[in-house]
């Protein structure tokens, strides 16, 4: 009977993964149109590198996808896990770097974006939505015991931290006219992603894999 139980259990987390990959890939396709579109008006490299992160999410949502496909198919196996948990530390190491880049770049050009309130919407909308989309993400990975997951999920908290860099950004150079503060607060966010690429890559095997 527990042994039914656990199945049943596991079944129901790989349909609510399923769902909510879906849902993190539709979102950040908007949001990474949107954010691009933005910046281009505005001319504000920080609000369309956050855009391009968005497509950085969209790709380890995909990759997740792939490993989840993996595991209905009764496919589940370490090596799979592996590939999947390192494609996003390698997604991780992409973004800081990028974002490392463009804050830099702002910084010695003394960029000054134009008032973007699309974008400040945009950034509040994200850092709305990413921390509750992050922490059902987590919730799951124990279940699925899944490496990849768990390293998804934490690429979602990530971009949440993206959008506060962005919307403080945005908005004290709005209010103020403070145009450093956007590079500055991104390149904390990058500190984090380097920092999430490196533990991402050397992470053990969650407890109760079904791999293992």
């Amino acid at each position: 009977m527990a042994d039914s139980l656990i199945v049943l259990d596991r079944t129901a987390a790989l349909r609510r993964a399923k769902v909510l990959n879906r849902l993190t890939i539709g979102w950040n396709l908007v949001e990474g149109i949107v954010a691009v579109w933005a910046g281009w008006l505005a001319g504000s490299v920080s609000l369309i590198g956050f855009g391009l992160d968005s497509g950085i999410e969209v790709s380890a949502a995909l990759i997740l996808a792939w490993r989840l496909a993996k595991d209905r198919a009764g496919e589940c196996s370490q090596e799979a896990d592996r590939r999947a948990q390192r494609l996003v530390a390698i997604s991780f190491g992409v973004l800081a770097a990028y974002v490392s880049y463009e804050a830099v770049a702002d910084l010695v050009a003394g960029n000054q974006p134009d008032v973007s309130i699309v974008g400040i919407v945009l950034a509040a909308l994200s850092l709305a939505v990413m921390p509750v989309l992050a922490r059902a993400k987590a919730r799951l990975a124990p279940v699925l015991g899944s490496r990849a997951a768990q390293a998804e999920a934490s690429q979602t908290d990530v971009c949440a931290w993206l959008s506060a860099a962005v919307l403080i950004g945005l908005g004290a150079n709005a209010a103020f006219g403070w145009w450093w503060a956007d590079p500055l607060a991104a390149l904390v966010i990058a500190g984090i992603a380097a920092w999430m690429a490196t533990v991402t890559w050397k992470a053990d095997s969650l407890e109760d894999t079904c791999c293992g």
